[in-house]
């Protein structure tokens, strides 16, 4: 059998990069997966519902989740994964800068934590996994404000992991912390870059999405039953 045979998934971000290999990973191991995106993919994909959603509008993900439950009658699983960077030096980021990206990567997890998580307390069972970064553990040069949404989302799962197993409910919550994965954004980056990343990495290379999506696949089944409030660290043994 399947490791998510019969469980349907929700993916933000799901349209591209790791959060397209995640949606992959789910649907190869029986999920029926929703991908929430602020763009849709071109070509559609089997057992893949695409839809437009931005995490930072409370109202679309109200009728989003509810038209979801209507449909396939639960939510199994949430991976919180949509994400923007806006870098830059501290004394050069602007507000607005902040903002957006705190909106979308920590306000965003936030908003479809509290949509969903009621469902799942409802069912009994669920697995949220937060996407964080290896920035978010250990911080970065020019990413104050990435780096702040980072830690933020692993305090969230620490903090919802206590909540909705108070009564009793097998809701678990964790998150996946990457290291650099190698996504189409960053085969734009020069070798001049990313040489001392792969330098400061034991394994001595960029991870794949595939690497990411079988971590989170991991937490997304039973097998890990009895993990919750953890942070597992997907990065080669990198340390910034």
């Amino acid at each position: 059998m399947k490791r998510l045979e019969g469980k349907v998934a929700i993916v933000t971000g799901g349209a591209s990069g790791i959060g397209s290999s995640i949606c992959d990973a789910f649907v190869r191991e029986g999920a029926m997966v929703v991908s929430a995106d602020m763009k849709i993919p071109t070509e559609s994909r089997a057992n893949i519902e695409d839809v437009a959603l931005n995490v930072t509008n409370r109202t679309e993900i109200e009728q989003f989740v509810d038209e979801t439950v209507k449909k396939y009658g639960h939510i199994d699983i949430l991976v919180n994964n949509a994400g923007i960077t806006k870098d830059a030096l501290i004394h050069k980021m602007t507000e607005d800068m902040w903002d957006m990206v705190i909106d979308v990567n920590l306000k965003g997890v936030f908003n479809l934590t509290q949509a969903v998580g009621p469902h799942m307390m409802t069912n009994n069972k669920g697995s949220i996994i937060n996407i964080a970064s290896v920035v978010g553990e250990y911080g970065n040069v020019g990413q104050t404000n990435y780096a702040a949404t980072k830690a933020g989302v692993i305090g969230m799962a620490k903090s919802w992991a206590k909540e909705f197993s108070r009564k009793g409910a097998a809701v678990r919550v964790n998150s996946v912390a990457p290291g650099y994965v190698n996504t189409e954004m960053m085969k734009t980056v020069p070798d001049k870059v990313l040489d001392p990343i792969k330098a400061k990495t034991m394994l001595g290379r960029l991870g794949e999405p595939e690497e990411i999506a079988n971590a989170v696949l991991f937490l997304a089944s039973d097998e890990a039953s009895f993990i919750t409030g953890h942070t597992l660290s997907v990065n080669g043994g990198l340390r910034l």
